[in-house]
C-alpha cells in the first residue's frame, strides 16, 4: 500500500516539475531558469526523481529531497515519499533533517570567521586556547580494544589545522583507542562542550600530530574554539554570525514545538533492510524533546534544503550571499584546497584530500567520481549530502533520514546524476 501511493506521487511529480519550481517557497528565493539556460537538460535531469523513488518503493528510504543550484539558478528541487511513514505525512518541501556531520562544514566556516578577524594562526597550538591539550600523550599501538600500548610524548604541539583537519590524532569512535573512546564519551552526557573536550583531551591520542588522517571529534574542539575565542556559545555564535545574516532561519541544534512539525521521521535498516523507525518526526524526537546545552560542532544541527543551499551558495560565491558577506574569496580558496597531502583518508577512499572542514576532490580518476577537482563536499549520518563544485559553478543537496546507510547508494546515485545533465 505505502509503495503503491508513492509510485503514484512520483508519477505525478515527474509531471510538475516547472509547477514546483514556479510555486515553492524555495524557487521564490532563489533565482531560478530552465535547465537549458544554465547549461544542463531537462530531459535528463527528470532521470533523477525516478531513481530516488526506487529507493523508496523497496522500502529502503522514507522520503528524498533532491537539488541542485547551476550558475546561480535554481534548476532542480524534487520532493518524493514521506516525512513520516507511520502517519502517512507525505514529505514537504520545508521539512527539517536532521544533518548531523553536515554540521562540520558550517563550524568550521565559524573558526575561520575568528581566523579573518586575527583570533589566532592555523598553526597556532590548541593548547594557547585549551590548556587539556598541553601534555596530552601519544599511544603507540592504539589498537581497537582500547589498549593504549606504551605512551609517548608529543613530538610537537596539536595545531588547530590538525583540528580542522582531523589529524589531530584524538581518538575516536572509528579506529585506535575506540573502546576507550566509547567508555569516555558515553558515561554521562556532556553538560557543554567544555566538559566533551576535556574528556578528549583526558584520552591518548591515537598517533603523532599531523602524521594521520582519522575521522574524529576533532569538529566539536573547534567548536569549542569558536566559543573560547568569540565569548559566545557556539548555538549563539551560529545564530548571530551565520543564521541570521544568510536567511537560515530552520537551521538549530535544538528546535521549538512551533517547528516541531516539520522535522521528518528517521529510520534504521530492519529486515532485508527496510526501514524501521527509529526516532520518531514532530516534538517526540529528542532534537525537540531532549536536553539542551551541548551544541557540538561535529555534528549537532538540523536544517532545510532551502537553508543548506543558502549556506553552500554562500561558499560557492566565495563567501558572499545576497549582499552579505561571511568570508573573503580568498578564505574559500584555502579551506577548499587540500592540506592534507598524500595522507591516504579510509573514509573518502582514494583521490580525496581533506581541506579546512571539507572533503576535497585531488583526483578524480583515482576516485571514480563525477565531481570536479576542487569540489568539496560532505555528508552525514543519516544519509545526508551536499557539495560545491567551483569549475562546474554548482551546488547540490540530498536530504533523507535514514542511519546507517552503507547498504545503498543513493547519494552516490545523485551525484551521477547530476553530473550527466550536465550539457556545457
Amino acid at each position: 500500500m505505502r509503495m503503491v501511493r508513492g509510485r503514484r506521487r512520483a508519477a505525478a511529480l515527474f509531471g510538475v516539475l516547472t509547477v514546483l519550481l514556479a510555486g515553492s517557497t524555495l524557487a521564490r528565493e532563489l533565482p531560478r531558469s530552465s535547465p537549458e539556460a544554465a547549461g544542463m537538460s531537462s530531459d535528463r535531469l527528470e532521470r533523477i526523481a525516478p531513481a530516488m523513488q526506487k529507493y523508496i518503493d523497496d522500502g529502503l528510504t522514507p522520503g528524498v529531497i533532491t537539488a541542485i543550484v547551476r550558475r546561480g539558478k535554481l534548476v532542480h528541487f524534487e520532493v518524493q515519499g514521506d516525512m513520516d511513514v507511520e502517519a502517512g505525512a507525505a514529505m514537504r518541501e520545508d521539512a527539517i533533517f536532521r544533518i548531523a556531520s553536515m554540521t562540520k562544514p558550517i563550524t568550521s566556516v565559524a573558526l575561520m570567521m575568528l581566523w579573518e578577524e586575527g583570533h589566532f594562526q592555523l598553526r597556532d597550538p590548541v593548547s594557547k586556547f585549551i590548556p587539556a591539550f598541553t601534555d596530552v600523550k601519544v599511544s603507540t599501538t592504539a589498537d581497537a580494544s582500547g589498549a593504549s600500548g606504551e605512551l609517548v610524548d608529543l613530538e610537537r604541539p596539536i595545531q588547530i589545522r590538525d583540528m580542522l583537519t582531523h589529524t589531530a590524532g584524538l581518538a575516536n569512535n572509528y579506529l585506535g583507542n575506540a573502546d576507550a573512546y566509547r567508555q569516555v564519551m558515553s558515561a554521562t552526557r556532556p553538560a557543554d562542550n567544555a566538559e566533551l573536550v576535556a574528556r578528549l583531551a583526558s584520552l591518548p591520542l591515537n598517533y603523532q600530530p599531523g602524521t594521520e588522517w582519522q575521522y574524529s571529534a576533532a569538529t566539536d574542539v573547534v567548536g569549542h574554539l569558536v566559543e573560547i575565542m568569540s565569548g559566545q556559545s557556539l548555538d549563539a555564535f551560529f545564530k548571530e554570525r551565520l543564521f541570521s545574516p544568510l536567511d537560515m532561519p530552520d537551521t538549530h541544534f535544538y528546535l521549538d514545538e512551533d517547528r516541531a512539525e516539520r522535522l521528518t521521521a528517521q529510520y534504521t535498516p530492519g529486515d532485508e533492510n527496510k526501514i524501521t523507525l527509529q526516532d520518531p518526526a514532530g516534538t517526540a524526537s529528542r532534537w525537540v524533546s531532549g536536553p539542551r546545552g551541548l551544541y557540538r560542532g561535529a555534528g549537532g544541527l538540523v536544517s532545510t534544503v532551502r537553508d543548506y543551499l543558502r549556506f553552500q551558495q554562500m561558499m560557492l560565491n566565495g563567501g558572499g550571499l545576497d549582499g552579505v558577506r561571511i568570508l573573503a574569496s580568498s578564505t574559500v580558496e584555502l579551506i577548499l584546497d587540500n592540506h592534507t597531502g598524500d595522507l591516504p583518508l579510509w573514509l573518502a577512499g582514494p583521490g580525496m584530500g581533506f581541506g579546512l572542514g571539507y572533503g576535497v576532490v585531488v583526483d578524480r580518476g583515482a576516485a571514480a567520481t563525477p565531481l570536479s577537482e576542487g569540489a568539496g563536499y560532505w555528508g552525514g549520518a543519516y544519509c545526508t549530502l551536499s557539495w560545491v563544485d567551483p569549475e562546474q559553478e554548482l551546488v547540490a543537496v540530498l536530504m533523507t533520514q535514514v542511519r546507517p546507510y552503507t547498504h545503498i547508494n543513493i547519494r552516490q546515485d545523485f551525484q551521477v546524476l547530476t553530473y550527466q545533465a550536465i550539457t556545457d
